[in-house]
C-alpha cells in the first residue's frame, strides 16, 4: 500500500492500481463516460481528469497509475472546466429530443451536464444525421445519440466475444455500425442487450413493445395472460427506490392484476417444467450413450451464439424450449383446452430480464398452429415504465399470489435467475430420476457465487457427474475452444447462461445493475431457496398434474410436440 495526497487529506492506494479506482474506495466521486469496470481502461473520453501536481496538463485518472506520495487535486477549476467543456462539445450536434428520449431522467450524459451546470449552448454545430436502426427484434439504434464512448463495443467484444458492432468510417465520419453497415437483424447479434446496459445515451434501447401489450389489453376480445421470470420480482423494486436484492413478487403480481391482465402466472413454474424434461433428457443422454456433453438451452442469447459461432456443438444443446416458450405453448395447449377459450383469442405476454427474449418469442420454431407461443415480450424496464404510466406505486401496493394452475412452483425454479441456478435444480431433480432417493443436501455450492466458470463433480449411484457452469459469452467460448481440442469425458452437463450472472445482470434489467447490486439480487433468490419448504421441481403439485393430466410423462410424444425444438447454423457475418 502507498499513500497518496487528494484534495489535502491521505488516501491509501495499492501500488500500481489507476488512481480512479482508489479514489472510487475513497468515496470521492469522479465522473467518466468511457470506463467499465475489469476492463484494461482506454482514457477515451477524457472526463475523468485530474490535476495532478509536477503534471503540466491534466491525467485520465481511469489510466493513469497511483505512486507514492502523489498530490492530486480532482476538482480544481481547471479539472472542472475540462469536464465541462467536454460534455459542451458532446452536445453541440447532439439531438435536443430528451423529452422524448426513453432515457429521460436516467441518462449518463443529461446527468452530466445537470451536475456541471451546462445551462446554455456555447458551441453550435450540425448535426449528427444517421438512420435509426429498427431492424432487430430486440434492439434499437439510433446513431444520432451516440457519443462514442465505444462501451457498447467493448462489452460485445472483450466481454461477450461477438464482435457484432465497431467504430466504422474515419475521422469525424467515424461511428459505431455494424459489418458492411448493415441493419443489427443480419449482423452477429445475439441480442443480449448488454451494449444497451452500458450505453450512457438513448443510442441503444430495447425495441419496446409497451404500445402493443396496451393495445391488447384495451382489447375485450382478447384474454390478456402475462407471466414474469425468477429475476425480474429480485430487480423491479430497484426502479422505485426499493432497496437491492428486495423480492416484490407479491407486489408486482398486484400491480400487473391493476394494469388489467386478467391471468398472472409464474414463469417458475415453467422453470419446474423444464427441469423435468431436460433432467430428463440428461438421464436419457447418460444411460443410452448419447450426444455429450449436454449443454442447456434456457438462454436465446447464446443458442444464437452455438449457432452462429460453434455450429458444431448444436448436438449438444437440450431440445428444451427455454421455459419463457415452454409456459407460452402450454397456455395456448393445456390451458386454453381446461378453460374452454380458442388459443386464438388469447394474448400471452412475458415480462423477462433479458432483450435476447424478443429475438427468441419471434422465432418461427416458436409457434403451433400459426400462433406464436408467446405474443409480446416487456423488459423489466419496460414493466416498471408500465407501472409508472398507470400512476401505481409499486413499493405501496399489498401483495398478492400468481394464478394457478401455473402459478405454483419451487424454489428450485425461482434458482433459475441466477447463474448455476439451472444446474443446481438440474442436480436436485436428476438425483431423484436416477436413484428415487432425494438428494441430501440441496445446496450445491461449487456451482454458486458470480464466478465466470465453475465446475464441479457430483457422485450419483455410481456416475461421477461432471458439471460446468458458465456465465458471459466471453467464459463460454473458453470452455467451449478446450472441447474442440478434447476435454470432453470428464463434463456431462453444462449450464450456459449469455449474461454476466445470469438473468438477474440481463440486458432488459434496471440500468443501476451494479456489481453489487447483481449480488444482492442472487442473493434474494438463494434467501428464497432457503426459507421455503419445497425445493424440488419434481414435487411442484401442478407440474404433476399436468402431465397427469395432459403432457403424459417427460420426453414423451406431446411434450416433444409442445416442449422441444431444434435449431440450425447461422452464418457469422463478420
Amino acid at each position: 500500500m502507498i499513500n497518496i495526497e487528494v484534495n489535502g487529506r491521505n488516501v491509501w492506494a495499492e501500488k500500481g492500481e489507476m488512481l480512479l479506482t482508489a479514489l472510487r474506495r475513497a468515496g470521492i466521486k469522479v465522473p467518466t463516460l468511457c470506463h467499465i469496470d475489469g476492463l484494461t481502461p482506454t482514457g477515451a473520453c477524457r472526463m475523468c481528469v485530474v490535476e495532478v501536481e509536477g503534471q503540466r496538463g491534466l491525467v485520465p485518472s481511469c489510466a493513469y497509475p497511483a505512486a507514492d506520495g502523489m498530490k492530486i487535486r480532482t476538482h480544481s477549476p481547471r479539472a472542472v472546466q475540462a469536464r465541462k467543456t467536454i460534455i459542451e462539445l458532446l452536445l453541440a450536434n447532439h439531438p435536443d429530443d430528451c423529452l422524448y428520449c426513453v432515457r429521460n431522467g436516467n441518462c449518463e450524459l443529461q446527468q452530466l451536464a445537470e451536475e456541471l451546470g451546462v445551462r446554455s449552448r456555447r458551441f453550435a454545430g450540425d448535426r449528427t444525421r444517421h438512420t435509426l436502426d429498427a431492424s432487430s427484434p430486440s434492439i434499437v439504434r439510433d446513431p444520432t445519440k451516440c457519443i462514442l464512448c465505444s462501451k457498447c463495443v467493448r462489452i460485445c467484444e472483450e466481454v461477450q466475444h461477438v464482435s457484432a458492432i465497431d467504430f466504422i468510417g474515419r475521422g469525424s465520419r467515424s461511428k459505431v455500425g455494424t459489418a458492411f453497415d448493415e441493419g443489427l437483424n443480419v449482423s452477429s447479434c445475439v441480442n443480449c442487450g448488454q451494449c444497451v446496459t452500458v450505453c450512457p445515451t438513448g443510442a441503444l434501447t430495447e425495441k419496446s413493445q409497451i404500445q402493443e401489450v396496451i393495445d391488447a389489453l384495451n382489447d375485450k376480445d382478447k384474454l390478456v395472460v402475462v407471466q414474469h421470470a425468477p429475476a425480474v420480482s429480485v430487480a423491479l423494486g430497484e426502479e422505485f427506490g426499493v432497496p437491492q436484492g428486495t423480492d416484490i413478487a407479491g407486489a408486482m403480481t398486484t400491480a400487473l392484476r391493476w394494469l388489467g391482465f386478467d391471468r398472472v402466472f409464474d414463469t417458475s413454474f415453467a422453470a419446474d417444467l423444464t427441469i423435468m424434461e431436460e433432467g430428463s433428457e440428461l438421464v436419457h443422454r447418460l444411460t443410452n450413450g448419447g450426444k455429450l456433453p449436454m449443454l442447456t438451452s434456457c438462454s436465446p442469447g447464446w443458442i444464437k451464439f452455438v449457432e452462429t459461432y460453434y455450429p458444431d456443438f448444436l448436438g449438444n444443446l437440450s431440445t428444451c424450449k427455454s421455459p419463457q416458450q415452454m409456459m407460452g405453448a402450454v397456455i395456448k395447449g393445456y390451458f386454453a383446452q381446461q378453460t374452454g377459450i380458442n388459443p386464438s383469442r388469447i394474448y400471452s405476454v412475458s415480462i423477462m430480464p433479458c432483450t435476447a427474449k424478443k429475438f427468441e418469442a419471434a422465432r418461427p420454431e416458436m409457434a403451433h398452429d400459426g400462433l406464436p407461443d408467446i405474443d409480446a415480450v416487456l423488459t423489466t424496464r419496460e414493466l416498471a415504465r408500465l407501472i409508472r404510466m398507470r400512476g401505481l406505486d409499486l413499493a405501496q401496493l399489498p401483495a398478492d399470489t400468481a394464478d394457478t394452475p401455473f402459478g405454483e412452483r419451487t424454489t428450485a425454479g425461482k434458482l433459475f435467475g441466477a447463474s448455476g441456478g439451472v444446474m443446481e435444480a438440474a442436480i436436485r431433480t436428476a438425483h431423484f430420476l436416477v436413484t428415487g432417493q432425494e438428494l441430501e443436501k440441496l445446496e450445491v455450492e461449487a456451482v454458486r457465487g458470480l464466478e465466470g466458470t465453475k465446475e464441479a463433480h457430483i457422485h450419483i449411484n455410481g456416475i461421477d457427474l461432471g458439471v460446468a457452469v458458465v456465465n458471459g459469452l466471453g467464459n463460454a467460448c473458453r470452455l467451449l475452444d478446450d472441447l474442440r481440442v478434447g476435454r470432453r469425458t470428464d463434463l456431462h452437463f453444462i449450464e450456459v447462461m449469455t449474461c454476466p450472472g445470469g438473468c438477474i445482470g440481463g440486458g432488459g434489467q434496471p440500468m443501476t445493475a451494479s456489481r453489487a447490486a447483481v449480488r444482492a439480487r442472487m442473493q434474494a433468490l438463494y434467501q428464497i431457496d432457503s426459507q421455503e419448504a419445497v425445493r424440488r421441481s419434481h414435487h411442484n403439485e401442478s407440474v404433476k398434474r399436468l402431465y397427469d393430466e395432459f403432457l403424459g410423462v417427460p420426453l414423451g410424444e406431446k411434450s416433444h410436440h409442445l416442449l422441444h425444438t431444434s435449431y440450425a447454423q447461422r452464418e457469422a457475418l463478420i
